[in-house]
């Protein structure tokens, strides 16, 4: 005799058989719609109870940056000239002495210069620039801004005065020459010396240094009797040598 099967062994059944693959694919749709509910609520959470579109202008405020600070203008000042600073030197304290002693006068180089003729002959032709004067080896009328002082070859030649030799050399016309300058821009000339002098440019000498000898190397005044050619000058300007000789 053929049993009925109850409810529970129909349900067993289907479950096993294709009723497994229902529930599986009704499952699957619940846990879809579940997933595509979760997704819509978050979205209106982040967006809005409304799904309307929001309308309006956009309104972009631009904050506008400080304005730099402009920068201080620097002027170029001229760099200052340094000063010279002149530092005195202290003065020398005076020793005490029972008898005060008179200060040294302090007084120009000239008033101590001492004069003596450069040879001990005759003038022969004298300083003239006023007047002029026959010259027998050119054969003409001219001044004469020196003294000719008779004088044998080879007579030793003096410094008129003391002074520093600034110039030695061989004049075209007036022959061997030396310079002595004197100080105070007064200078004393001899020429028609003897070649080779005793002295050199930057001697000192002394009145009455022997600075050479007569030698009549003078080819402008070859005419004349044997002498030396001698002249003096203050500040460039001739002047007559016997304003400053002794007198013989």
């Amino acid at each position: 005799m053929n049993r009925k099967p109850s409810m529970f062994e129909k349900i067993a059944d289907f479950v096993t058989g294709k009723g497994f693959y229902l529930i599986v694919l009704a499952c699957v749709a619940v846990i879809g719609l579940s997933g595509f509910v979760l997704v819509r609520s978050v979205q209106r959470g982040l967006t809005g109870d409304s799904d309307e579109p929001v309308s309006g202008s956009a309104q972009i405020v631009v904050t506008p940056a400080p304005p730099a600070t402009a920068r201080p203008q620097i002027t170029a000042e001229p760099e200052p000239e340094p000063t010279i600073q002149v530092t005195q030197q202290p003065s020398a304290q005076p020793t005490p002495s029972s008898t005060p002693q008179p200060a040294e006068s302090q007084a120009p180089e000239s008033v101590h210069l001492v004069f003596t003729w450069p040879v001990s002959g005759a003038v022969i032709v004298p300083f003239s620039v006023d007047a002029l004067a026959y010259d027998e080896t050119m054969g003409d009328w001219r001044t004469h801004s020196a003294l000719d002082i008779a004088a044998e070859p080879d007579t030793r030649v003096m410094a008129t005065a003391a002074g520093t030799v600034s110039a030695v050399y061989d004049d075209p016309l007036m022959g061997t020459t030396v310079v002595i300058e004197h100080g105070n821009g007064l200078t004393s000339l001899y020429a028609s010396l003897a070649e080779n002098p005793t002295v050199q440019v930057g001697d000192e000498v002394y009145t009455g240094t022997i600075i050479g000898s007569a030698g009549n190397t003078a080819v402008a005044e070859s005419g004349r009797a044997s002498h030396i050619h001698f002249a003096m000058y203050q500040d460039g300007q001739a002047v007559d040598p016997e304003d400053y000789l002794p007198e013989k």
